[in-house]
């Protein structure tokens, strides 16, 4: 790793098999995506599909922790969600104005660039509190941004990848970003009463306990134990691939549409 990067003695906790991370993110988002498209009446496919953006955004930790070449890493996700709004539009009936995840995971990226320790700010404490202005004002940037671009999961996606990086080096610290931001983002989302026929609804202690948790933002919290618990193997795949497959996904999800 460049010695430039200043962070990178610092040890990365959790899974960094981001390589099967990544296909299980897309299998769950191309569940989430069956489920708002082909199958409404299904609505567990929906609450799975929660579970996908959390391990993108792990995913996406991951790669700038290790990457040489941060804005190389910014311009191919640039790239790709530029490449798959089309399909994005045609498949899942949206419009310009509604990007895909990877402009998300774009201003997610520059945020992460924002809020990164440069070696200058080490060099004295006016240093240090320019250093620290110029990152929060970097990173309000990029979450003012997912907001004017109508960006998937808009500033709430920013600001998950930003946390999560923050807490990068510590199991705990990524468990309690996980807890405390999944419980704010179910807080206005719909309540789910059921799993595949299994009822959800509880009374006394155990309903105020788990209440919080049953509405369908905070399922997300399902995604903690795949980002927690590091795997020995990961699965190396050529970049094409682990970047051609979010488009791919697309296109086959248009595919099914027109046949079903």
């Amino acid at each position: 790793m460049a010695n430039s990067r200043s962070l990178r003695a610092a040890p990365l906790a959790g899974n960094t098999a981001t390589g099967a991370l990544k296909l299980i993110a897309l299998c769950f988002m191309m569940i989430d995506h069956m489920g708002k498209m082909l199958f409404p009446q299904v609505p567990e496919m929906r609450i799975l599909g929660r579970i996908a953006f959390p391990l993108y955004a792990w995913c996406m930790v991951v790669g700038f922790h290790y990457t040489r070449n941060p804005w190389r890493y910014a311009l191919r996700i640039l790239a790709v969600g530029v490449v798959s709004q089309p399909l994005y539009m045609l498949a899942l009936n949206h419009t310009w104005r509604e990007p895909n995840i990877f402009l998300t995971l774009f201003f997610a990226l520059l945020g992460l660039m924002a809020v990164e320790e440069k070696p200058w700010e080490r060099d004295g404490l006016s240093r240090r509190v320019l250093g620290r202005l110029g990152a929060a004002a970097g990173l309000v940037l990029c979450l003012c941004a997912a907001v004017w671009f109508g960006c998937d999961y808009g500033w709430r996606g920013v600001l998950l990848v930003t946390l999560l990086y923050a807490a990068r080096g510590s199991r705990p610290a990524l468990a309690a970003v996980m807890v405390a931001f999944c419980l704010y983002w179910g807080t206005n989302s719909s309540t789910v009463a059921s799993f595949f026929g299994l009822s959800l609804r509880f009374s006394g202690a155990a309903g105020t306990l788990l209440s919080p948790w049953l509405r369908l933002q905070a399922l997300a919290i399902l995604a903690l134990p795949l980002m927690l618990v590091p795997w020995k193997r990961d699965l190396r795949l050529p970049a094409w691939v682990g970047y051609g497959i979010y488009p791919a996904h697309l296109a086959m999800l248009w595919l099914l549409e027109q046949l079903l």
